[in-house]
């Protein structure tokens, strides 16, 4: 307890009542006005008054009374009635105190930026898709580009590996326009064409570490481009626009209902190594979203398409999503890094938000080919 709830010390003058007959004291001579041995009042305690575990009320040595150090209610009748002092009132340290209020969840980032950021995102390549097909493949191109630089840049800042940008960029926009213009073939020639000119290029800088390098490249051009591909080569259908959306919306809709339900509700960690922040809850939000929309989406959005049809694919994206972020947020955390860029307020970079798209994009592509044909 603190020492005010015991009151303020006994004041100059006071020193309790005292026993001559017992030795509990010892009264001078006349003249001399005090009492010898008493404890000093006022200003003398201060140096007392060091915070402690549990303080203890302040009495007057009895040893110096010549008492037994181990009499206590000699020592409580030394010290006197203790004074009650109300001017300064404090809790009692037992006395039960409120519960703190939990910390309120935060989604880490500016949500307000965020929104904005990806509003204008999406009616940009909205309006592409549905105007000219061609402005939407060059959209792709350059999310792709600026993509590969972000993962060069990243691996030269965090692990010295220096993978070919120039080879990368130029073979990885030429890979998204073959995969619009000859399909899947074109895409495969493209690739190999890419990957070795990486090989190539790599050949003017000395061979420390070239190994290393070429097999980032050949890397890169496979998460990025290659599997960026296979938008546009949804785009080819006469629905195409209708199948990019459909992609574009169920992605979109998995990462929502893993969010919205693994902040509200998640408990139990899906992958606490990789992603501390993702819950299995959150991947049945994400499942359960996204085959809902699935399900509203082929049945009003792509010609021949079912409803039955619509859940298996919003659980095939809801799946292949959350792979997509886990994927990547292992190579952050073996580059030791929070986001691939800063470009995108509340996003941070590209990279950051084709995660969930890339490895998604070849699965959407399939499936929709298996249950409506490539038309």
């Amino acid at each position: 307890m603190n020492d005010s709830s015991w009151g303020a010390p006994p004041q100059a003058g006071y020193w309790g009542p005292t026993d001559q007959g017992h030795g509990h004291g010892h009264v001078q001579g006349p003249g001399h006005g005090h009492v010898q041995g008493a404890a000093p009042a006022g200003p003398a305690y201060d140096a007392y008054e060091a915070p402690q575990t549990r303080p203890m009320p302040i009495v007057p040595d009895v040893t110096e009374f010549g008492g037994n150090q181990d009499d206590d209610r000699g020592a409580a009748r030394l010290s006197g009635p203790p004074v009650r002092n109300d001017t300064n009132p404090e809790p009692m340290p037992d006395a039960p105190q409120p519960a703190p209020k939990p910390p309120k969840k935060s989604a880490g980032r500016d949500l307000s930026a965020a929104i904005g950021v990806g509003v204008g995102l999406g009616a940009v390549i909205v309006a592409s898709l549905f105007v000219v097909k061609a402005v939407f493949v060059g959209v792709v191109a350059v999310a792709v580009v600026v993509g590969l630089w972000e993962l060069t840049k990243r691996l030269e800042e965090r692990k010295g590996i220096r993978a070919p940008l120039v080879p990368l960029a130029l073979g990885g926009a030429a890979m998204v326009v073959a995969g619009y213009v000859r399909g899947a073939e074109g895409a495969w020639v493209a690739m190999a064409l890419t990957a070795l000119a990486v090989l190539v290029w790599r050949m003017t800088e000395p061979p420390e570490g070239y190994l290393r390098d070429v097999t980032a490249g050949v890397f890169a051009a496979f998460y990025v481009p290659f599997l960026a591909t296979f938008v546009a080569m949804m785009l080819t259908a006469d629905d195409g626009a209708q199948r990019v959306l459909t992609f574009l919306l169920l992605t979109v809709v998995s990462d929502t209902g893993a969010y919205a339900v693994g902040w509200r509700f998640g408990r139990h960690k899906l992958a606490p190594r990789i992603s501390p922040g993702k819950t299995r809850e959150g991947l049945l939000g994400a499942v359960s979203f996204a085959m809902v929309a699935g399900a509203l989406c082929m049945q009003f959005l792509i010609d021949d398409g079912a409803w039955w049809q619509g859940l298996v694919l919003g659980l095939a994206v809801a799946v292949t999503a959350t792979l997509g972020d886990l994927g990547e947020s292992m190579i952050k955390r073996d580059l030791g890094i929070k986001d691939m860029g800063t470009l995108l307020p509340g996003h941070g970079g590209i990279m950051d938000r084709l995660d969930s798209l890339l490895p998604t994009a070849p699965v959407v592509w399939l499936l929709l080919v298996l249950f409506v044909g490539s038309g």
